[in-house]
């Protein structure tokens, strides 16, 4: 974490919902979506937060929300790959000592970008602002990496532009991350991410129709607007009160069993007994294990499950450190 005469860190970690809210005499200062906290997104605020700790001046990430193409163009599904207080988190545990999270709606889009900086300069006054080389702001996307390089010189800040990190050869990015995400391909996400593709909500009551399988499941109710993963049964951990599981998660609309196409979100903990009701869950998809099917009855269902689980044994085994069966 970065400090400064008067700054101390460990008391000024925080989160701002406009930057109005905020005053600083000097900072450093990262502009985003940071949709994912990607592994570009972290090679950014890691670099920024290193001058930052040893100029002693606050490191500030700066982000927005509703997501600027939401509000522009409108997403038909859920897009996004974290919700906003989740991504303030992440930004803050790789080195940001202060998140604002800037509403965006179409007021603040018909901004322009000299209004933008001048915003931003009254109320930051960064020495430094930092970039990746995509980023553009202001109405009409006006400004651009040439807007902010002339005016450094004008404004008195140093521009600092991070090029892409590349994975196979392809730039890192939240689309990228979304498309894989979309075909089922977790693992791919997990490493553009560099954590596995987590969705976190809250265990509520569903159908029962599991325990009548013999393999009881938790209905997991999560931000409408977090992108899921495809369709599928997935080898997931999942985290329920600091305790870390093995899990089968089901996404999809359980075609064996339901005709109103009703998506849903299924999870069987390996090994747990209790009653979890109301709990929250962490979700982290470690790995697709077939897509999902419809069968002739319970009982192929129920033999498929059998199989699932075993799969879903060996590939977590090494997650979570032991086998919970054991």
């Amino acid at each position: 974490m970065a400090s400064q005469q008067g700054f101390q860190p460990l008391n000024l970690v925080m989160q701002k919902q406009d930057i109005t809210a905020a005053t600083f005499q000097a900072s450093t200062l990262a502009i985003g979506s940071f949709d994912g906290v990607h592994l570009g997104h972290q090679a950014l605020l890691r670099r920024m937060s290193e001058f930052a700790e040893s100029a002693e001046l606050p490191a500030i990430a700066l982000t927005f929300f509703p997501h600027p193409t939401a509000v522009l163009r409108g997403w038909s599904t859920p897009s996004y790959l974290m919700p906003p207080d989740a991504r303030a988190e992440k930004l803050l545990s790789i080195g940001a000592d202060v998140v604002i999270t800037q509403r965006f709606d179409h007021a603040f889009s018909t901004m322009t970008a000299s209004s933008f900086l001048d915003l931003v300069l009254e109320h930051l006054h960064p020495t430094q602002i930092w970039i990746g080389e995509d980023f553009t702001f202001g109405h009409g996307r006006e400004g651009n990496l040439a807007f902010l390089e002339a005016a450094q010189q004008t404004y008195g800040f140093e521009l600092q532009v991070v090029p892409p990190i590349l994975l196979d050869g392809e730039v890192v990015s939240s689309t990228r991350i979304r498309k894989s995400l979309r075909s089922g391909d977790v693992e791919l996400a997990g490493r553009l991410l560099g954590r596995h593709y987590a969705v976190e909500g809250l265990i509520v009551p569903g159908s029962g129709r599991g325990h009548d399988v013999g393999f009881p499941t938790a209905n997991i109710d999560s931000w409408a607007e977090q992108l899921l993963p495809a369709s599928g049964v997935y080898a997931c951990t999942a985290g329920i009160r600091e305790q870390i599981w093995s899990a089968v998660v089901n996404i999809g609309v359980r075609p064996t069993f339901d005709h109103d196409h009703a998506m849903t979100m299924e999870a069987h903990l390996l090994d747990f007994t209790g009653d979890i009701y109301g709990e929250g869950v962490s979700l982290s998809f470690v790995k697709r294990l077939r897509g999902e099917q419809r069968f002739g009855s319970v009982d192929e269902l129920r033999e498929q499950i059998k199989k699932d689980v075993l799969q879903a044994r060996g590939t977590l085994t090494a997650e979570i450190g032991h086998d919970q069966g054991q």
